[in-house]
């Protein structure tokens, strides 16, 4: 099991860990109801550095960022980000990532999941027919992700860059905490606003940035978050978790991710999800939550009011900030209209739910 540059900063604060996606990942510090919180309504600093990114480089490196993913990232000019995905030669998604626009047709920085790093460099490599450099900076690249809406104006001391002002999907280069080349990029996963700062960790830059942030206004309440919160509060944005809401099983057009699928472009399996789309799909994923008490949880079976199967769930939780029982699921696209009323099954009871439109909160 792998470690981050934090890890001893998380046990020492007392963080309950477990391994995820090959390393040993904090869970929860003070419990995930007051973490979640944190987020909502302060700052809260997440340790993802098990996420992967990947280095693309080369007059062909657009090019094969085109050919391999669903968004036409030649849309994007410096400093610019752009939510994607990487279809598979089924329609079915290897995985969900980010772009980021280094230096316009020339340097692309890929952000992958953690579980999925080895699997989409061996997607992409195998589809390098035109030499594009590449490089794994997986193992040597810190990410903390600074969430919240007091986090910019928190961390804007600790640099010159202007981040309150940074817009959605864009990022910034240059020195934070006094460690120079820091990346800053202004796309969050918990829908409360804020920042992710990527870095190389040489130097004793991680302790440096780990603690300059901390120190930045100790009483701001700033607070450590872990997995689990980050769960609940991208749950309740309906963003999709690769594995849960996603794989490669998922079609893009099945998941609601429509808008980041570009058919005025050639890209892996665009005749599949063009055909898709013509005939229209079969199953949709929709947001839902209990009406009746009880939590669905992933691969519990959705039914209809006779009891007939007609999709899953893909995700679950006792949502913090509404109080209520929130699911992901895919249904049958005639069951998926808003306000249907739905019923899950938790140990072979009908519990009713309905569906609503994302996100939650």
């Amino acid at each position: 099991m792998k470690n981050t540059p934090f890890t001893q900063k998380h046990i020492a604060l007392g963080a309950k860990m477990a391994e995820f996606a090959g390393y040993n990942m904090p869970i929860s510090y003070t419990g995930i109801n007051d973490e979640h919180a944190a987020v909502r309504k302060n700052a809260g600093v997440f340790d993802v550095s098990h996420m992967g990114e990947f280095i693309l480089k080369g007059e062909h490196a657009l090019d094969l960022i085109q050919r391999v993913t669903s968004n036409d990232a030649a849309k994007l000019v410096n400093g610019q980000a752009q939510y994607s995905c990487l279809p598979n030669e089924t329609g079915g998604i290897v995985d969900d990532l980010i772009v980021y626009c280094i230096e316009q047709n020339k340097v692309y920085m890929l952000v992958v999941n953690a579980s999925n790093i080895e699997k989409d460099w061996n997607w992409i490599s195998a589809r390098n027919t035109n030499h594009v450099e590449m490089h794994n900076i997986s193992d040597k690249t810190c990410l903390l992700a600074i969430q919240g809406p007091n986090a910019t104006k928190i961390l804007q001391p600790l640099t010159d860059m202007d981040i309150m002002n940074l817009k959605y999907y864009t990022f910034a280069k240059g020195v934070f905490a006094g460690v120079e080349n820091v990346l800053v990029s202004a796309t969050g996963y918990t829908g409360s606003g804020g920042i992710e700062i990527y870095f190389e960790d040489s130097d004793g830059a991680a302790d440096k940035i780990w603690d300059a942030i901390f120190e930045a206004d100790k009483d701001a309440g700033i607070k450590p978050i872990g997995l689990g919160a980050r769960d609940t509060l991208r749950l309740e944005m309906g963003y999709c978790l690769y594995g849960n809401d996603i794989d490669d099983t998922t079609s893009p057009l099945e998941a609601g991710l429509g808008w980041i699928t570009k058919l005025s472009k050639d890209f892996t399996a665009k005749e599949i999800i063009s055909a898709q789309k013509a005939a229209g799909i079969a199953r949709k994923l929709v947001g839902f939550e209990m009406i009746d008490r009880g939590i669905p949880r992933h691969d519990y079976i959705i039914k209809d009011a006779a009891g007939n199967p007609i999709g899953k769930v893909t995700s679950g939780t006792q949502s913090p900030s509404l109080s209520k029982a929130i699911g992901l699921g895919y249904v049958a696209t005639s069951h998926a209209a808003i306000d249907s009323e739905i019923y899950v099954d938790i140990r072979n009871s009908l519990v009713k739910a309905k569906v609503v439109k994302l996100p939650f909160a």
